[in-house]
């Protein structure tokens, strides 16, 4: 029996607009001038987004005063963080992972534009059982 792909069309498009950024501008860039471009291409495709989104956190029932903020929270349910280095680390996979935690969000995309010669990405599931998947780990199109 073949996986269901969650937010499957969403996710695409995502992807879709951080291929085409990555297209334009490449690799060496920092991770600021992505996210403006990103932001750029999102508004341009009609993606729905908040920049920069303060997730609120609790702790038995507590809202704390800490908040996260990823990169991008798009349609509402999928949660995008960028980065901007040579290849991606553990630490930053953690972030993301803690971002699905904390909120309840079920999809966390990590995009990785200062790979070369690909932007590449990880999808990060948060499943009912309370475990996250790392669901796949792919490259994009060459500039």
């Amino acid at each position: 029996m073949a996986e269901k792909i969650i937010f499957k069309e969403e996710s695409f498009r995502i992807i879709g607009a951080c291929f085409e950024v990555y297209k334009d501008k490449g690799n060496g860039f920092l991770e600021a001038v992505y996210q403006e471009c990103l932001t750029l291409e999102f508004a341009g495709q009609k993606i729905p987004f908040i920049e920069k989104p303060r997730l609120r956190l609790d702790y038995k029932g507590h809202e704390l005063k800490q908040t996260y903020e990823p990169d991008f929270l798009c349609f509402d349910e999928i949660v995008v963080e960028i980065k901007a280095v040579k290849c991606l680390t553990d630490e930053h996979r953690a972030q993301v992972i803690n971002y699905l935690k904390a909120t309840g969000k079920h999809l966390g995309i990590l995009v990785n534009f200062g790979h070369y010669p690909k932007a590449e990405h990880e999808r990060f599931i948060n499943c009912a059982d309370a475990h996250i998947e790392k669901t796949a780990i792919t490259a994009g199109p060459k500039n």
